[in-house]
């Protein structure tokens, strides 16, 4: 969880979007990835978890706990 209470999760791309459709491409952009090892750590929210489920034959997605998340912080 991060200062304000909210769940975290880390998402990876791991494979390509060449060859995907238009909407997986762009749910790529909304959770700022494109580039095959990219990642980024995200809210744990509804709207999160749909664009995660229309991509999740691309990417890799682990919950983050509130130490983790304070390390990254202060590192």
């Amino acid at each position: 969880m991060n200062a304000s209470g909210t769940p975290q999760i880390v998402v990876t791309q791991v494979r390509s979007a060449i060859g995907a459709k238009p909407k997986a491409r762009g749910a790529l952009r909304a959770l700022r990835l494109g580039k095959i090892g990219r990642s980024h750590t995200l809210p744990d929210r509804p709207e999160i978890r749909g664009m995660l489920r229309k991509v999740s034959h691309l990417i890799t997605v682990e919950h983050v706990t509130a130490q983790e998340v304070g390390d990254a912080e202060t590192a």
